[in-house]
């Protein structure tokens, strides 16, 4: 678990290092990463372009399919809204991030979007996976 959430973390770094928020987020399927992503809005100029949702993207396009039924996803910081929303539509089981967001995560801090019954799939959430590291990326 904690090398899934090291690679989120290299990612988040990458994002430092080119001046964007330092979040980043990996898929993983059968123990091998297939998405990865780290925050792009200031760089493309798109709200859409966070690290949730890139790694996403791109374990569909892996896997041919915009399900993920066997697939976790591992992020240093807890999900907004919107990834909470991409989480929801690709149907992840499971979601690992680092620390909590006590201005926009949806997923403990403000909302619990993720285990909402009302929603048609609940995601099982776990905190605190190299809680300290990530927080300290922000």
């Amino acid at each position: 678990m904690n090398f899934y959430m090291n690679e989120a973390i290299k990612e988040a770094q990458f994002a430092k290092m080119i001046d964007e928020v330092p979040i980043g987020a990996v898929v993983v399927h059968d123990g091998k990463i297939i998405g990865r992503g780290h925050n792009l809005r200031e760089h493309s100029q798109d709200s859409t372009t966070h690290a949730e949702v890139l790694a996403i993207t791109e374990a569909c396009a892996y896997l041919k399919s915009w399900r993920l039924w066997d697939c976790q996803l591992f992020v240093t910081i807890e999900p907004c809204l919107m990834c909470s929303g991409t989480i929801i539509n690709s149907q992840l089981p499971q979601v690992f991030f680092g620390a909590r967001d006590p201005k926009a995560g949806a997923v403990r801090s403000l909302y619990t979007v993720l285990e909402d019954t009302r929603l048609n799939h609940q995601v099982a959430v776990h905190e605190g996976i190299e809680a300290d590291r990530a927080s300290m990326l922000m």
